[in-house]
């Protein structure tokens, strides 16, 4: 693809703004490298990033030939296929929106792409496995759902020692669609991961999208949304747990730009450890033509130990006043003493009593998730991570 036919493809999807960032509408966005610039970190998208620990996923020089691996596993009735950078749909669902993001754009070689017929069911998860990287390494990857089709998408990100990987996924829900898509992050604890989540949703589309990071040194994860017709449901669920060390950072961007669709954004996070830094932005925008929009967003964190620190920035912007609702909340604290003095005035002692009430924490919302085995395997990672403190 020519320089003019992306910077052509960036204007079809709201183009290069210039100037200031008064509203979430006038965020950069751009498939040219040179029109969003290497950050310094005083920028409001990077302040909360620290930027020695990702500056190597900056430039395209730093990276190594080849794309991070991934495999596949479908049913017959999906479509599985590597794409090179010309293939049309490719760059469709948005454009990127931040230095990392319009880097992995343009260093990628093949794009995989898992396409769903339309109208068609798929009963079974389709899962897709990153692993075994090595080096720095970009990757992009496509999902289509068509319209009226429902499934379910897993990508689990596991191991890779010392690797770093900068990925972009477009997610595009045809209209009428049903489609579930969870990305879970269990990396080495040395690995360094940045990804851009585009997601569009037709009209009448249900997508939920779940995102769940327990693993890695660094890992930013900014998700952006794209209303295409009325009736939209959105649903973005998010689970973190932060030890030492780690910075885990999420960022969401719900625009609604289509009338009559709703949104729920739901994120909790627990910290522990000395340097355990957790950062969550969710940005909601209700634009002028989004009549009846009902939305809300949600962050809450449990900091179990000193030396650890949450960041959470909720931000609403309301163009239109024939919504239905609109609301954000957040919330970051330590354990709720009348839950531990009744658990422990119950003959539980106190490290059992915290483990219940972390649990209780996080079920909450990994019941909403609604993949049976992904809920029993979170359920199983929140109590190795507690073992983990039972134990240092």
């Amino acid at each position: 693809m020519t320089t003019q036919e992306v910077m052509n493809k960036a204007h079809s999807h709201g183009g290069v703004e210039k100037g200031g960032h008064a509203s979430r509408a006038d965020r950069p966005v751009s498939f040219d490298l040179d029109a969003i610039p290497t950050p310094h970190g005083r920028e409001e998208d990077w302040r909360f990033t620290p930027m020695r620990r990702i500056e190597r996923l900056f430039e395209v020089e730093n990276y190594d030939q080849g794309d991070a691996p991934v495999t596949v596993e479908a049913p017959e009735c999906v479509t599985v296929e590597q794409a090179d950078r010309s293939d049309s749909r490719l760059g469709t669902v948005l454009a990127p929106g931040d230095r990392t993001a319009v880097v992995a754009w343009n260093q990628y070689g093949e794009s995989t792409i898992v396409s769903v017929p339309a109208q068609m069911q798929v009963s079974e998860p389709i899962r897709l496995n990153v692993d075994a990287v090595e080096g720095t390494r970009a990757q992009h990857i496509f999902v289509e759902v068509g319209e009226l089709a429902e499934a379910t998408i897993i990508l689990n990100h596991r191991g890779s020692e010392e690797a770093a990987v900068n990925q972009t996924i477009e997610v595009n829900a045809g209209d009428g669609s049903k489609v579930t898509f969870v990305s879970i992050q269990e990396w080495d604890d040395t690995t360094l991961h940045a990804s851009n989540h585009r997601l569009a949703l037709g009209k009448d589309a249900s997508l939920t999208h779940i995102v769940v990071t327990f693993g890695g040194d660094l890992v930013r994860i900014s998700s952006d949304t794209d209303f295409r017709g009325p009736g939209g449901e959105l649903n973005m669920l998010g689970l973190y747990f932060v030890d030492g060390g780690q910075h885990l950072e999420h960022r969401v961007f719900v625009d609604h730009s289509q009338p009559n669709c709703y949104s729920r954004v739901t994120y909790k996070g627990a910290l522990q450890g000395n340097g355990a830094h957790s950062v969550w932005i969710g940005d909601c925008l209700i634009r002028e033509a989004a009549d009846d929009t009902d939305t809300y967003e949600l962050n809450r964190n449990l900091v179990l130990t000193e030396g650890a620190k949450a960041d959470s920035v909720p931000n609403l912007e309301i163009e239109n006043g024939e919504i239905r609702g609109a609301g954000h909340a957040s919330a970051t604290g330590r354990f709720d003493d009348e839950q531990l003095f009744y658990l422990m005035s119950r003959g539980i002692s106190e490290h059992e009593a915290r483990r219940l009430v972390v649990r209780g924490f996080f079920a909450e919302l990994i019941n909403q998730i609604g993949v049976p085995e992904v809920v029993d395997h979170l359920m199983e990672a929140v109590e190795a991570e507690l073992a983990k403190s039972r134990t240092n």
